[in-house]
């Protein structure tokens, strides 16, 4: 029994999952904070691609919600340089655009890295299903590395009070 509520404690000292959106049209941000709202996470905005890339390198992220048609650097540059980056080539991106629904840019958008293309309007009951899919899976991740994190103490413990 005595196990079970350490690992209860355990899992309140996971931080909330964050989940980085990311668009060059403000209003855009905010109608995804509120679609996000009730889901169990942080949400961080970034106005750009520079933006996001900075906080991606800030702060460990379950998920990136990317626009595709943005000045400067599209989503489809932002996505590919995400995956040549040791820390954020394994964040999953979830791409949002209001792009026509071209065969070409989907295919870009999956080759560039991205685990789902959605198109505005977004249905906000689909979005949620598939934010908190990816929540489940950061969340599940957290528990097994700090689960191992307790281990490894633990056995470090006891080789130092008993030797190898």
């Amino acid at each position: 029994m005595n196990e079970i509520s350490t690992d209860i404690n355990a899992d309140t000292d996971i931080p909330s999952p964050k989940v980085l959106i990311v668009d060059d049209t403000p209003e855009n941000l905010v109608a995804l904070e509120v679609v996000l709202e009730d889901s169990d996470c942080e949400v961080i905005c970034a106005g750009s691609g520079n933006d996001a890339l900075g906080k991606l390198l800030k702060s460990d992220f379950a998920l990136v919600l990317l626009d595709v048609q943005m000045p400067i650097m599209d989503g489809f540059e932002v996505a590919e340089l995400m995956r040549a980056n040791k820390r954020t080539a394994h964040v999953p991106i979830i791409f949002v655009t209001a792009n026509s629904r071209d065969d070409r840019n989907v295919k870009r958008g999956y080759l560039s890295g991205a685990v789902d293309y959605l198109f505005k309007p977004i249905d906000p009951v689909m979005l949620c299903s598939k934010v908190e899919f990816f929540l489940q899976l950061d969340r599940q991740k957290r528990r097994l590395e700090a689960k191992l994190a307790r281990a490894r103490a633990s056995e470090k413990a006891m080789n130092d009070a008993y030797g190898n």
